[in-house]
């Protein structure tokens, strides 16, 4: 068995509108929507970071300069930081920065869906295992999602993808898996289904915006083939993998929050303000004066 290559890459499709979020993102990409004082695309960029990612390559549409803009180096800021003696903010968004070279952007021109958005990186993975970070799903986690992913990846040798159970009736939003083997932590898979009609969806184990894949589902996305809501379809091209390479499920361990809904980016900032010790008293104060 060859040896496994690192896992070095990250694809983060963040082409959306963010129809949801008007006029708040009329003319700012919803990934810089903040959860307490950090943009939604910062999380994501710092959870793949955790996982040792060192490459990214955002999927932009048009409009979208704002993501790019935000981890370039800010040298007027950067100065009149250090002018004023605010050595902590200073630092932080020097921690933060990008090293050159680190982050490629990619336009998706026509929105066909996320397997289209995954092609369209075809040519910075090439031939290397990657992960996807769908920047709406934000995570709160001890040890990063993608690095748990990155464990399950080294442990299995093949594709994996985040999973948390849902109630039955909500298995029609989400691509669902067929189970072969349920080991607790480790799920093995014979099949997945891209919104599958509620009586007809094989389980309620759905994938969540998180996944680490082997590069030959690029072959597949190739195609164009048209699924659900007649776009390409990620999911299609996963299942095509099933049976030639290994594919599980992973029931990570920490919370998601749907931030592309408004009501979950509202909890999502409570639950991240609430975590953190600068904050949470205060949180809790004004709370009480609403419940």
């Amino acid at each position: 068995m060859p040896a496994l290559k690192p896992l070095k890459k990250a694809v983060l499709p963040v082409a959306g509108l963010g129809t949801r979020f008007l006029p708040a993102t009329k003319a700012m990409a919803k990934e810089m929507l903040p959860v307490v004082d950090r943009p939604l695309i910062q999380y994501a960029i710092d959870e793949a970071r955790a996982a040792g990612i060192e490459q990214f390559c955002l999927i932009t549409g048009r409009g979208k300069t704002m993501l790019v803009e935000h981890f370039d180096v800010a040298y007027e800021l950067e100065r009149t930081l250090q002018e004023r003696g605010k050595t902590a903010e200073l630092a932080q968004l020097r921690a933060e920065a990008m090293p050159p070279g680190a982050l490629v952007t990619v336009r998706q021109q026509v929105p066909m869906g996320l397997g289209h958005a995954i092609w369209c990186a075809r040519h910075f993975i090439g031939d290397d295992p990657f992960a996807i970070l769908l920047p709406d799903d934000l995570m709160q986690c001890e040890v990063s999602c993608t690095a748990q992913l990155a464990a399950a990846y080294r442990e299995t040798g093949g594709n994996v993808v985040a999973i948390e159970e849902v109630p039955r009736e909500r298995v029609n939003r989400y691509g669902v898996l067929d189970v072969l083997e349920d080991k607790g932590k480790l799920v093995s898979v014979k099949g997945l289904v891209e919104k599958p009609a509620i009586d007809q969806a094989p389980s309620n184990l759905t994938i969540i915006g998180r996944y680490v894949l082997m590069p030959e589902v690029l072959g597949h996305l190739a195609r164009m083939e048209r699924g659900a809501g007649g776009e390409v379809q990620l999911t299609d091209a996963m299942a095509k993998l099933i049976g030639s390479q290994p594919f599980h499920g992973l029931r990570y361990e920490g919370r998601r929050f749907d931030c592309g809904d408004k009501a979950g980016w509202l909890e999502a900032q409570i639950a991240f303000a609430l975590a953190r010790p600068d904050m949470a008293d205060a949180v809790r104060g004004f709370l009480r004066n609403y419940l």
